[in-house]
């Protein structure tokens, strides 16, 4: 009776997330045209640029900027994460990105200790260089590529990957999991000997002017966008409706909750008596103030987007 009333409940779930009028223009910090225009002035010392995006939104997010003003160079995209996507549709995103023109593709899980992705990415990025003209950099014996991306989806990872794989060395580039952990610009870091390879690192540059307000979500989602400037409470509502399209109710196992729902405030709640996370909390009443104790809704939908980040909820695709 409690599968049959959790199908029928389903049925009623959203189609459609009210974003509520947001605007998303005061999410992306204006600084960030700076790095854009240094970068583009490091392009005559680059041979091929690495584009890495999260694997999660392979679709959606990249910065159009990045294919406007960094094109005259040879392009690859690297999904990464890819252990936290849903890749039983990884021919079908192949397809569509082949169609708006990207043709070299790589995916990987830059964290993973021994990740075979990484070991054929100079082979991959020397097989482009060598079809394509270098113009200046033609008589140069080394090479050199630029990393750039969105915030936060593993750029310093890559550089240290392929220190690791490459050269037998550690740590290069700091990693962590908000955006913004690198920031200067053009920092020049040695990833191969044979051949000899640097990378330039560089800040993540998010777009102007986002193409959609869905679309800032997933990012903010994905961890692109710092949680505060969107907020938490909209971001685990946004991943709430996500999972339940999806049809993945991993939350419901997690979380020990007694069907899928599609009401924020009911997961949260029961997510916070799982947890434990509860305040104190003073009601104003007719017979004076009274101190109860509540479920702490932040703590929880806090706990809930960090679990989805850590791919705690399955692996997904957004897109």
């Amino acid at each position: 009776m409690r599968v049959y009333q959790a199908l029928c409940n389903f049925s009623k779930f959203r189609t459609v997330f009210d974003f509520g009028g947001r605007d998303v223009a005061h999410w992306f910090p204006g600084h960030m045209a700076k790095g854009l225009k240094q970068m583009r002035a490091g392009l005559k010392n680059v041979d091929c640029i690495i584009e890495i995006h999260d694997a999660r939104i392979p679709l959606s997010g990249r910065n159009p900027v990045f294919q406007e003003t960094l094109d005259v160079k040879p392009h690859l995209l690297i999904l990464n994460k890819m252990d936290l996507a849903d890749l039983s549709h990884k021919q079908k995103i192949l397809k569509k990105l082949e169609r708006i023109g990207v043709k070299n593709v790589l995916f990987t899980d830059c964290l993973k200790q021994r990740d075979a992705s990484v070991k054929k990415l100079v082979p991959t990025v020397m097989e482009i260089i060598q079809n394509n003209p270098r113009f200046n950099r033609y008589e140069n014996v080394d090479y050199c590529l630029m990393v750039i991306g969105v915030p936060n989806v593993g750029k310093s990872s890559l550089i240290n990957a392929l220190r690791r794989t490459n050269l037998k060395k550690g740590q290069a580039s700091r990693v962590g999991g908000e955006p913004g952990i690198t920031r200067a610009v053009l920092t020049k870091i040695k990833v191969c000997e044979k051949p000899i390879m640097h990378l330039l690192d560089t800040p993540g540059v998010l777009p102007p002017k986002i193409e959609s307000v869905e679309t800032g979500m997933k990012l903010a989602l994905c961890g692109t966008i710092l949680d505060h400037l969107v907020g938490e409470d909209i971001i685990a509502d946004y991943l709430l409706y996500s999972l339940n399209r999806l049809e993945n109710f991993s939350y419901v196992e997690k979380y020990n909750l007694h069907e899928p729902s599609d009401d924020i405030q009911h997961v949260l709640k029961g997510i916070a008596i799982k947890l434990g996370k509860t305040q104190r909390v003073t009601a104003i009443t007719g017979v004076g103030n009274v101190s109860m104790t509540v479920p702490n809704y932040s703590a929880a939908a806090y706990d809930f987007i960090r679990a989805f980040r850590r791919g705690e909820l399955g692996q997904v695709i957004l897109d």
